[in-house]
C-alpha cells in the first residue's frame, strides 16, 4: 500500500493506493479480513455507492443486484436523545438490536449524535460545542482542528451503551440521563437503519411515526467513453516503480471520477477548447478503446455490511475477464464537507488482481 505525499499544508484529505490479489470468495460466508473488506467495514455511515461496468455486462448485474437483491431500506424519525436511552427503544434496539443512527447537522458546526453497533459494542458518540459540553457535565475530549484559526472549540463524548454499567441506577448512566433531560433535550431528526432481519413486536420506533425510504439503484446506460489501460504494467509491478504506481493511481482515479460524474471529457470525439480544459484520457490515443458504459448509483443511509455484500455479489456474478469499479462514499465529516471514500477496481482479465484507492477525510 502506498501513501502519496500531501502537496500543501492546507490539504484536508489523504489518499492511500493498494495493489493486491484477492483469495477465493465463499458466497455462504462473507469475507471480513484483509482489503478491501476491512476498509469498507471501517466506515460508519455510507451515503452513496457507485458501480461502473461495461454496458454488455449490465444484464448479468440487473438479474443479480436489481431484480433478485433486496434494496437497502432506512427511516427518518424525529425524537430527542432521551428517548433513545430510555424505555422500550433502549431495551429492544440499543441493548440487543443491530442498528445505525445519525442525527442531522454537520460535525464541527452543529451538535451531532451517532449510534452504531460494532463488535458487540453500542457506541453512542456526541460531537458538542463547548457551551453545551460544559452544561451537560459529561466527560469527553477535545475534537477537531487544533490551534486558534477562528474555529470554536469542539468536544467529543463517547459511551458504550451495551456496557454492564449502562443501566438506570448506575452513576455513569444516570449522569447521561440527566444531561439528556436537562441539556440535550431538543428533538432531533435522525436517519435510522435496522441491520437485523427482524423487527421488535411491537416496534418502539413506530410511536415516533418514522418515514420509510427504499434506496433503489439509479441506472444510467450507454455512456460513451474512451477506455484507457486499466491494468498495471508488469514492469511497474516487477520493479516496484513508485513513480509508475503514482502515475497510474492518479490518472485512473481521475478517469473513474469523471465517468461517475458523466463528464463529456471522457467521451470519444470530445473537442473541448484546450483553453477551458486540458484533460485527456490517460495513455496513447491508439491504445484507447471506444465502449459503452453503465453506471448504477445507490444513495441514502447505507450500511457497510450491505456495501460489502454488494461487492461480493458483483465479483461472483461477473466473469473474471470483466472489469468493474465499485465506489463507496461516507457522509461528510466536518465543516469542509470532506468525507471518506473507497474505490475498488477489478482490472480486465485479472486472476483475483485488484487496485484500490482509500481517500480519508480530515478529522
Amino acid at each position: 500500500m502506498l501513501s502519496f505525499s500531501e502537496p500543501a499544508v492546507y490539504q484536508t484529505s489523504k489518499c492511500f493506493f493498494t495493489h493486491g490479489t484477492m483469495g477465493h470468495l465463499d458466497p455462504k460466508q462473507l469475507p471480513s479480513k484483509g482489503k478491501p473488506w476491512t476498509t469498507i467495514s471501517s466506515f460508519d455511515f455510507i451515503h452513496k455507492v457507485d458501480l461502473i461496468l461495461p454496458q454488455e455486462s449490465y444484464d448479468v448485474i440487473r438479474q443479480a443486484l436489481v431484480n433478485e437483491s433486496q434494496p437497502p431500506e432506512f427511516q427518518r424519525v424525529t425524537m430527542p436523545l432521551g428517548e433513545i436511552v430510555s424505555g422500550d427503544f433502549f431495551r429492544e434496539y440499543i441493548k440487543i438490536g443491530d442498528i445505525l443512527m445519525l442525527s442531522e447537522g454537520r460535525i464541527g458546526v452543529d451538535n451531532i449524535f451517532t449510534f452504531l453497533t460494532v463488535n458487540c459494542l453500542g457506541n453512542l458518540t456526541m460531537f458538542l460545542d463547548k457551551e453545551t459540553y460544559e452544561r451537560a457535565g459529561l466527560v469527553g475530549k477535545p475534537h477537531g482542528a487544533k490551534g486558534n484559526r477562528g474555529l470554536k472549540p469542539r468536544w467529543v463524548v463517547e459511551f458504550d451503551l451495551r456496557s454492564p454499567s449502562m443501566f438506570p441506577g448506575k452513576k455513569g448512566f444516570d449522569r447521561l440521563a440527566y444531561a439528556c433531560k436537562n441539556v440535550l433535550n431538543k428533538p432531533a431528526t435522525w436517519l435510522f437503519c435496522n441491520l437485523a432481519s427482524t423487527v421488535p413486536d411491537p416496534d418502539p420506533l413506530a410511536a415516533h411515526f418514522p418515514t420509510k425510504y427504499t434506496s433503489k439503484p439509479g441506472v444510467t446506460e450507454d455512456i460513451p467513453a474512451l477506455i484507457p489501460g486499466l491494468k498495471l504494467e508488469a514492469s511497474i509491478v516487477a520493479e516496484e516503480q513508485r513513480d509508475g504506481y503514482e502515475e497510474f493511481a492518479t490518472e485512473i482515479y481521475e478517469w473513474l471520477a469523471l465517468v461517475r460524474l458523466q463528464s463529456p471529457r471522457v467521451e470519444s470525439g470530445d473537442e473541448v477548447d484546450p483553453y477551458l480544459c486540458r484533460y485527456h484520457v490517460p495513455g496513447e490515443s491508439e491504445q484507447h478503446q471506444e465502449a459503452k458504459l453503465c453506471k448504477l448509483t445507490w444513495e441514502g443511509f447505507l450500511s457497510p455490511s450491505w456495501a460489502r455484500k454488494t461487492l461480493v455479489d458483483m465479483m461472483l456474478a461477473l466473469p473474471p475477464k470483466t472489469w468493474f469499479s465499485f465506489s463507496a462514499t461516507t457522509f461528510s465529516a466536518g465543516m469542509m464537507a470532506d468525507g471518506s471514500e473507497c474505490t475498488f477496481l477489478r482490472p480486465p482479465n485479472s486472476a483475483g488482481e485488484y487496485v484500490m484507492w482509500e481517500v480519508k477525510g480530515h478529522d
